[in-house]
This record gives C-alpha cells, sequence and structure tokens, in this order.
C-alpha cells in the first residue's frame, strides 16, 4: 500500500503549502516506473504538487513548469529515481510524447496536461485531477488570482490499461 493508495478519491486542498504538502507525501513513497498523469486549468496546482513530489522523492530542483522545455529530468540526490517531468499542453499527438523517449522504467514520470495522450506510456498509472474554483475564465483572471490560496479539488484515481 503507498500513499497514492491510501488517498484516492477526492480530496480538498485549501492551500498552495497544502498542495506541496500532498506532493511530498506521496513523493516520498514513488518508485521508478510510476507514472502520474495530472490534468487541471492553468492555476490547479499541477506544478505546486510536482514541486512538492519532486522534494519528497529526493531529487535536484527547481521544480519550474516545463511547458516551454517540454520535459525537463530531474535526478535523485538520494540514490532513489529519477523525475522526469512532463507537459503534454503544446504536444500534438501521444506519438510526439513517445518520441521524447523517456526511460519510463527507471524514472518516476510526471506528465502535465497528459490525459489522452500518456495512458501509453505504462499498464498501470495514477489519474491526477486538479480543480479550482473557476469565476472567470483562466484567460481573464490575473496571475494573482492564479496564485490565489483559494481550495483546490484534487481526486486520485488509479488507471490501468485495458
Amino acid at each position: 500500500m503507498t500513499a497514492l493508495d491510501d488517498l484516492a478519491g477526492r480530496l480538498e486542498i485549501r492551500t498552495a503549502e497544502a498542495m506541496e504538502q500532498l506532493g511530498r507525501r506521496i513523493g516520498a513513497d514513488l518508485v521508478a516506473g510510476d507514472v502520474l498523469i495530472l490534468t487541471g486549468p492553468l492555476g490547479a496546482g499541477k506544478t505546486t504538487f510536482t514541486r512538492g513530489l519532486a522534494e519528497g522523492l529526493g531529487v535536484r530542483g527547481p521544480v519550474q513548469s516545463p511547458t516551454f522545455v517540454i520535459a525537463r529530468t530531474h535526478p535523485s540526490l538520494v540514490g532513489r529515481a529519477p523525475l522526469v517531468h512532463m507537459d503534454a499542453y503544446r504536444l500534438g499527438s501521444a506519438a510526439e510524447l513517445d518520441d521524447l523517449d523517456v526511460d519510463v522504467p527507471g524514472s518516476v514520470v510526471v506528465v502535465e496536461w497528459g490525459r489522452g495522450m500518456a495512458e501509453e506510456l505504462a499498464d498501470a498509472w495514477w489519474d491526477i485531477e486538479l480543480e479550482r474554483p473557476v469565476g472567470a475564465v483562466a484567460d481573464e483572471l490575473s496571475a494573482e488570482e492564479l496564485d490565489a490560496d483559494a481550495p483546490r479539488v484534487v481526486t486520485i484515481t488509479r488507471k490501468t490499461a485495458r
């Protein structure tokens, strides 16, 4: 049983620090071959969650959104698996994700915006959906509003290939 098994279901996360704490708790239990697919709108906390996960996993930072580089590898500082932090937002297909030739069995892989593209990376993965209050279209929210401490709902589900 892992932290993810224990946390499966819906959780309310009230602050950015609590989102990082959730990531740290989960990261402490992850092993090579684990794949997490993160889904949620801008400002939902995907990178904040991954920042905590990286800390729990014990990898070198800083962890930043990989939107413009597509994928970043963070080597372990404590002899564990490296973290591969990917962003599928700008990719056109799962084939482009596969072209990155990531060592999935030897890494912990987190894919932001990966639903519908990253499921083929492994036979089983964790689908983590992050929701934030939506009072306006994300494009209309300021950076402060996107980063504001407001409750988020995180839904963690174990998925397997059919």
